[in-house]
């Protein structure tokens, strides 16, 4: 009777971690839609409130979906905030010199996609640590986004056919919620269902045993960064139609907090790893966070110290399941 009851309780300490590590992401997400339901009856689930919050978390949330596939790989991209608010410059500035809507879009989608070539270039070719470079290049994109502006901000003389992509709706459908949407979709897509997405994370697992495997690990790493600089610049492009106008260090922000979605949604379904459908939920996490925080007007600086508490407990969590696992 004695080993019974001995050998039960490690069985039991073994399921809640693992319920934990699978579920805690969305019980916190849980959580947080019942204490502001209650806190602010009638106004947090209405249904401006809601299409509020999907509005507010789209741009971060391609932002995140695309930081998703690098942090797959074993990097990060500390440059996606500047680089995205160079793209919105570049983008403003294209539109007010009436190259027109298509092309001024290309262009900054391009210079994004090359932001990302040159952080690809410098980690996994130059042997750069990914700290290291994208520190360095995040420095330089936001050098390059103040002078280009001289510190000012673009808004005069902006074509009004770009203001749409952030500020319209399809149907009840905010058009970037649309775009978010898509993003998700072909993310998701590349990285559950092709090859490439299974090399992606073998690298991540164990990125000398996928180069002996006959894996292009260099050429990957590089192009994950590319994705990542393409949806920096778009998000930029986002953020730029939402607010009209293009400020050289608008897209800043994004650089914490998507690192930190990934992060939350590394502690849903799978143990540690990146994956684009737990970073959606990390999104949300701290999307319903901010909007609810902000319902209840709780200081800026105050919701900055919340954030970075709920990161750390994520983390603690992930790893305080892992060791009950053992």
């Amino acid at each position: 009777m004695t080993v019974e009851s001995t050998t039960d309780n490690p069985p039991r300490r073994r399921s809640m971690s693992l319920w934990l590590r699978t579920y805690g992401t969305f019980i916190g997400l849980l959580a947080m839609v019942l204490i502001f339901s209650l806190l602010r009856p009638g106004v947090f689930l209405s249904v401006n409130n809601l299409r509020n919050i999907a509005e507010q978390v789209a741009i971060l949330a391609i932002v995140s979906t695309t930081m998703t596939v690098v942090m797959v790989v074993g990097d990060f991209d500390l440059s996606v905030g500047a680089l995205a608010s160079l793209c919105g410059v570049i983008v403003a500035d294209m539109l007010i010199k009436q190259l027109g809507l298509v092309p001024s879009i290309a262009i900054a989608l391009a210079a994004g996609a090359l932001a990302g070539a040159l952080n690809g270039l410098l980690v996994a070719y130059a042997g750069l640590s990914a700290f290291v470079a994208t520190l360095a290049t995040m420095t330089a994109y936001r050098g390059l986004s103040l002078w280009y502006t001289d510190g000012s901000t673009l808004f005069s003389g902006i074509d009004e056919a770009f203001r749409p992509i952030g500020q319209g709706s399809t149907g009840p459908v905010p058009n970037s919620v649309l775009i978010m949407l898509g993003v998700l979709a072909v993310v998701w897509f590349v990285m559950e269902q092709t090859v490439f997405g299974r090399r992606l994370y073998a690298i991540g697992g164990n990125a000398e045993a996928s180069f002996l495997a006959g894996v292009s690990v260099r050429r990957l790493r590089l192009i994950a960064f590319i994705i990542s600089g393409v949806g920096a610049a778009l998000a930029g492009i986002v953020l730029t139609s939402r607010l009209f106008s293009a400020h050289p260090t608008a897209g800043e922000p994004l650089m914490l907090t998507s690192i930190a979605a990934v992060f939350l949604g590394m502690t849903m379904f799978r143990e540690g790893e990146p994956h684009v459908l737990g970073t959606f939920f990390g999104v949300l996490l701290l999307g319903v966070m901010n909007n609810g925080l902000n319902l209840l007007r709780v200081n800026s600086y105050i919701q900055q110290v919340i954030t970075g508490v709920i990161i750390i407990l994520a983390v603690l969590i992930s790893g305080l399941a892992r060791r009950g696992q053992r």
